[in-house]
C-alpha cells in the first residue's frame, strides 16, 4: 500500500492472501475453512476462480495454477467415478502444479483423502453452501474489493448534499471543526484525519472510507475525541462514500495573487490514476468555512447538473454590452 499521503499517478493494485479472502468471503459467500494453517499464507497470484474440468483429466496444458480452484458438482462427479488410486492421484498432481486453494460448493462433504493431500501440500480447503455459479460470480466482487488499489491521505471526508468531499490541508487548518460543523447541518462524517481511498475498477470512481481503528470517531482540539453516532446518531455516519470533490484549504498568505475569484478555473487531483475535481478555499480569521465548504458543494452539483454561474454570468455581460 501506498504511504499516507502518497498520490500515485498509476494505480496499483493490492496482493492479498487466501486468510485475507476467507476473512472477507466468510459472511458474504458462506465461505468456511477445513484445511488452513499455513496454506493461508499463500499470495491469490490472480484474482479470478478455476474450475479445474480438464486437469483432473490428465490434461495440465494452460492449467489456470495461480486462481483459486473450484470444484463443483461436476467436478466432485468425475472424481468420485475414478477409482481410489487414480482420483488421489490427480488431486496430487494438481498440487504438485502449484494449486493452493480447494474450494468446494454445494455444501457439499470434502473427502477424506483429499483433505491429507492438501496437508501433505501446505495447501488450503474451503466449503461453501453457494451454489457453483452463485460463488463465482459473487467471488469476483470479493477479490475484486480485496485487489483493488488504494491509499491512505491525511485527510477528513465528509458527505455534503450527497457528494463525497475530502478535505484536506496542513495541520491546524480546521479540517475536523468544519467536518463537525457539516456534520451538525445534516452531514455525515466518512473519516477523520486519516482517509482510506480504493479504486472501483468496475465503475471507474474512488472510494473512500475509514481506518478500521478509527471510524466514527473524531478529534476536536479543546474537546478531545468524540464518538460521533453517540453524540449526532447514527444517521451521523457512512461506512464508505465515492470521492466526489476535494476541498483543499490553504492559508491566504499562500495563495495571494493566485486565487480564482470567479470559479472559471478547473482544478483537479490525480489520486489513484483518476481525475479528481479540487477546490481551493482560502482560510483566514473569520472565515466561515463550514459554509463556503457547504456552498462549494452546491456549486459542483450544479455544474455537474450543467450549470456554470460564471459561465452565464460571463454570457449575460457580454449579451449586455453588445446591447449598447
Amino acid at each position: 500500500m501506498p504511504a499516507a499521503g502518497q498520490n500515485p499517478k498509476k494505480a496499483v493494485p493490492t496482493p492479498f492472501t487466501v486468510g485475507e479472502f476467507a476473512i472477507a468471503a466468510k459472511e458474504r459467500l458462506s465461505l468456511s475453512a477445513i484445511v488452513a494453517g499455513e496454506g493461508l499464507k499463500h499470495r491469490v497470484l490472480e484474482p479470478m476462480t478455476n474450475r479445474p474440468g480438464l486437469a483432473l483429466t490428465g490434461f495440465y496444458e494452460h492449467f489456470a495454477w495461480r486462481r483459486l480452484q473450484v470444484i463443483g458438482k461436476a467436478e466432485h462427479a468425475y472424481l468420485s467415478s475414478l477409482d481410489p488410486q487414480t482420483r488421489v492421484e490427480r488431486v496430487r498432481e494438481l498440487f504438485r502444479r502449484r494449486a493452493y486453494c480447494l474450494i468446494y460448493t454445494c455444501g457439499m462433504a470434502v473427502p477424506s483423502e483429499i483433505l491429507r493431500l492438501a496437508e501433505e501440500a501446505g495447501a488450503s480447503v474451503f466449503s461453501t453452501r453457494r451454489l457453483t455459479r452463485d460463488f463465482m460470480h459473487a467471488g469476483a466482487f470479493v477479490m475484486a474489493d480485496l485487489g483493488a488499489p488504494r491509499m491512505r491521505i491525511y485527510g477528513t471526508m465528509v458527505e455534503v448534499a450527497g457528494l463525497g468531499i475530502l478535505l484536506e490541508g496542513d495541520p491546524g487548518m480546521g479540517k475536523s471543526e468544519t467536518a463537525l460543523g457539516l456534520v451538525k447541518r445534516g452531514g455525515a462524517l466518512i473519516a477523520d484525519d486519516l482517509t482510506q481511498l480504493r479504486l472501483d475498477y468496475a465503475y471507474g470512481r474512488i472510494i473512500g472510507s475509514a481506518v478500521e481503528v478509527a471510524r466514527n470517531y473524531m478529534e476536536i482540539r479543546g474537546v478531545g475525541i468524540i464518538h460521533v453516532p453517540s453524540v449526532f446518531g447514527v444517521t451521523s455516519v457512512l461506512h464508505e462514500k465515492q470521492l466526489d470533490l476535494v476541498i483543499t484549504f490553504k492559508r491566504l498568505s499562500d495563495v495571494e495573487g493566485d486565487m480564482d475569484r470567479t470559479g472559471c478555473d478547473r482544478r483537479t487531483r490525480t489520486i489513484l490514476g483518476r481525475e479528481v475535481p479540487q477546490i481551493v478555499i482560502p482560510v483566514s480569521a473569520g472565515r466561515d468555512l463550514v459554509n463556503l465548504v457547504e456552498t462549494a458543494a452546491q456549486q459542483h452539483k450544479l455544474r455537474l447538473a450543467g450549470y456554470d454561474a460564471a459561465r452565464s454570468l460571463d454570457e449575460r455581460l457580454c449579451a449586455n454590452a453588445m446591447g449598447k
